[in-house]
């Protein structure tokens, strides 16, 4: 039976949507939004309303009868540490997102529109594999310093997705694989998922493991002490060197891989030097990872915006394909990952949990 479903992912700057009939993408839209307009609004949350009725009046220029839509599915933001899987949105979920309780950022957008237009249709809202999904062993927690204790933030949606696609690919199910899947995009996930769980990764977002096109990764926390109580940099410099202007960016003035490849090709030894030090940390990362599923690794999957880097893909092949296959899948669709998570409800293969 055929059920169609309404995707949107909001973004700082943008939001994308599209329409999915099962597995097939109807249309997809993307509304870029210009910063002075966005500006007009005090916060995030209060840019509901206006993000939601562009996207209803797409939908109309698109001629397309709302009533027909089986469910909603956005984006999962800012939330409390929770399991894999497919979510619906309730009061309590809307709550922390409204009121930013773990966190700011756009994607808290995704879960409040999907539930504003949903609740007038009687069809369920849904969030998929939000980035603050949570499925730790315990060891993985501690940090070695009592008072800081690590964290699960990562790209779970398309770490989730991908596992899941390797597994229909190769005949299995991801519950029933130990897998090493690195997302490389502006930040970059080493994940060991065993079994169907993702029981250590780094914390992509805030200062852990390589580095990345915009993020300085892990940094020898001696040196850095001495550059926080230096009186020279501010906290919000600091955190932007962690956070945006570190890595590719810091070194090479962009974050793009692309411009890096074009550089290196002119002959820049070093733009290489730099690119192959982020390259060689990835590597590292995956190394280590490894040992997280003591060395029991039955594919190493690389995947995100980086993984079209055909330089990238094979020199990470050299230093980590002793450990198993490397499989590539580039890119990220996090709005089919969104229609497969909702479908897989509404065809009652997987029951959706509750916040």
């Amino acid at each position: 039976m055929e059920k169609y479903i309404l995707v949107i992912n909001p973004g700082s700057t943008s939001t994308k949507f599209a329409v999915f009939k099962n597995e097939e993408e109807m249309f997809v839209e993307k509304i870029s939004h210009d910063i002075d307009e966005l500006s007009k609004f005090k916060t995030i949350v209060s840019q509901t309303d206006f993000r939601k009725n562009l996207i209803l009046e797409k939908l109309q220029e698109k001629n397309f009868d709302l009533n027909k839509l089986n469910g909603v599915c956005g984006r999962g933001g800012m939330l409390r540490a929770m399991a894999s899987g497919t979510y619906l949105v309730n009061d309590a979920m809307v709550s922390d997102l409204e009121t930013e309780k773990y966190g700011t950022h756009a994607s808290n957008l995704g879960a409040i529109i999907a539930r504003s237009i949903a609740t007038p249709l009687n069809i369920p809202a849904f969030i998929v594999d939000p980035v603050s999904v949570d499925e730790y062993e315990d060891v993985a927690r501690i940090s070695g310093m009592p008072m800081i204790e690590r964290v699960s933030i990562f790209h779970a949606l398309n770490h989730k997705a991908i596992g899941r696609l390797v597994a229909r690919d190769i005949g299995k199910k991801y519950e029933n694989l130990n897998l090493l899947i690195c997302h490389m995009g502006g930040g970059i996930s080493v994940g060991a998922h065993k079994q169907g769980r993702v029981i250590d990764v780094n914390s992509a977002l805030d200062g852990d493991g390589p580095m990345t096109p915009e993020r300085s990764g892990s940094v020898p926390i001696g040196p850095l002490t001495k550059l926080c109580f230096s009186g020279k940099y501010t906290f919000e410099e600091i955190r932007k060197l962690n956070y945006g202007r570190g890595g590719l960016s810091a070194y090479l003035n962009t974050n793009d891989a692309r411009i890096v490849m074009q550089k290196i090709n002119e002959g820049d030894t070093y733009a290489k030097q730099i690119l192959d030090a982020m390259i060689y940390q990835i590597g590292k990362e995956i190394g280590a990872y490894a040992t997280v599923l003591e060395g029991n690794v039955d594919y190493i999957v690389l995947t995100g915006g980086l993984a079209y880097q055909d330089y990238i893909v094979s020199e990470i092949k050299k230093r980590v394909s002793f450990i198993a296959d490397v499989l590539v899948y580039p890119g990220e669709d996090e709005l089919l990952a969104l229609a497969m998570g909702a479908l897989r409800v509404l065809n009652n293969e997987e029951t959706a949990k509750e916040y």
